[in-house]
């Protein structure tokens, strides 16, 4: 074990027992929240990704940071263009008062109507102004194939079994060599093959987040 200014190198993790590093790894957290702790062997990271480890890696807790603030950032602007979308005066020609009048013109509703329409478009409003995000985050040295990863993003789908998921995002150590990167947002997912990290960040944003669910989906 190596401690620099910045980071804190675990050696011989590819030749550890299973379990003792990640053990390991969990009283160095304990001791220091903030350094990064290089789990992933020496020799896969080249001497300018060691390097910029040790001097400005980003931690965990601000990836999560990061992408919380997105979260919001998405959720604001999305909120702010409903708003606007809906200020329209008796002269406005974007069209959307037309599509209004013939959605009226099959649709007789009166204030005790239950066909679903205002029920939709409430919660649709609602659901951008008032979400509350948290996030769930972690380190991990297991290793994903690209189907895995796969596989869990189109899990993270299913809002009842997990909350709603706005974003997901991370990189593992990838069974076949190279890394796993991957992105999602509702409804569209990237994974793709990258180089080494000091070590795995996992980090997943949204609502009602059942985290015990996340650490079973995740098996970590």
């Amino acid at each position: 074990q190596v401690e620099t200014a910045g980071a804190i190198i675990l050696s011989r993790t590819d030749v550890a027992k299973e379990g003792k590093a990640e053990e390991a790894v969990a009283m160095l957290r304990e001791m220091n929240k903030e350094a990064a702790i290089i789990t992933t062997p020496i020799a896969q990271l080249n001497g300018k990704k060691l390097l910029d480890t040790m001097e400005h890696a980003q931690s965990l807790d601000e990836m999560m940071e990061d992408e919380l603030r997105r979260a919001h950032e998405h959720r604001d602007h999305h909120h702010h263009h409903d708003h606007e979308h809906h200020d329209h005066d008796e002269n406005c020609t974007c069209g959307c008062h037309d599509h209004e009048h013939a959605h009226h013109h099959h649709h007789d509703h009166d204030e005790n109507c239950t066909c679903g329409c205002h029920d939709h478009e409430h919660h649709h409003h609602d659901h951008h102004a008032d979400e509350v995000f948290t996030s769930w985050g972690r380190e991990t040295m297991k290793k994903f194939s690209k189907a895995d990863i796969e596989n869990i993003l189109t899990e993270l789908n299913d809002q009842e079994k997990y909350g709603f998921v706005l974003r997901a995002k991370g990189m593992v150590a990838g069974v076949d060599g190279p890394w796993v990167y991957f992105d999602m947002v509702p409804g569209e997912q990237e994974v793709r093959e990258g180089q080494a990290e000091f070590t795995g960040r996992l980090c997943v944003i949204g609502s009602e987040l059942k985290e015990e669910a996340l650490v079973e989906l995740f098996q970590i």
